[in-house]
């Protein structure tokens, strides 16, 4: 596993001496450890993607390979986050999310879904390349088994814990929304605490309110079918 110290030169890739790998680079992830991480990665990336539908300004993914220096692909050690959010970019599909053919951009948001075997990888030395290296300015974990669930914001260059709400829920800026718990899973909140939904929840909630209207129509003697 890379260590940010091994890591040092990636604050500047292009400093390095070498000549940069091309840009069209596949992702080189290992598959998910359970269904529980399968499920708990898609559940936030559907949810967001559908909250932001309209929005073409983000790159959101899962699983996927963050390349940032040469040395690491040399070593291959290093494993991309569970779920990670870039801003400022183009909304597009990629194979990998390659550092140096995008600004230099590293991600703004990134929750690890922790499990047994990766828990203190991602407790200690991802948390430290993503604050020392990458310099994210949010980084949440969560435990989909126990339901651990923490959350850091950088602050002078040092992860600090975010406090709850009232509800448990943990402020993300950079998202604008709450990370909260909410029926075992980790799912995202709008400022008025509202649950985000994914395509298939927001499809089931507008044609319950479609039969409540219709209901409501065949009361007062109106046939829906006629309008």
């Amino acid at each position: 596993m890379v260590t940010a110290k091994d890591l040092k030169s990636a604050e500047n890739p292009k400093s390095v001496d070498v000549i940069l790998p091309p840009g069209d680079l596949y992702s080189d992830e290992p598959t998910l450890e359970t269904d529980l991480h399968l499920r708990q990665m898609l559940l936030l990336l559907t949810s967001l993607e559908w909250l932001w539908r309209d929005r073409h300004d983000f790159f959101a993914s899962g699983n996927l390979t963050i390349y940032f220096s040469p040395k690491q692909i040399k070593s291959q050690a290093f494993r991309g986050p569970d779920f990670f959010l870039v801003l400022g970019t183009e909304r597009r599909s990629r194979k990998s999310w390659v550092v140096w053919e995008e600004d230099g951009k590293y991600p703004n948001v990134i929750v690890e879904i922790l499990s047994e075997s990766t828990a203190k990888t991602d407790r200690e030395t991802k948390k430290q390349i993503y604050q020392d290296i990458f310099r994210t300015p949010e980084y949440f974990w969560f435990d989909p088994e126990t339901l651990e669930f923490a959350g850091f914001v950088l602050m002078a260059g040092e992860y600090e814990a975010i406090s709850p709400n009232e509800e448990g829920y943990l402020w993300s800026r950079q998202l604008g929304l709450y990370l909260g718990v909410y029926e075992h899973k980790l799912r995202f909140f709008t400022t008025e605490g509202m649950l985000a939904p994914t395509p298939e929840e927001a499809a089931v909630k507008a044609q319950q309110r479609a039969d409540q209207l219709a209901e409501r129509l065949r009361e007062l003697g109106v046939d829906p079918d006629t309008l």
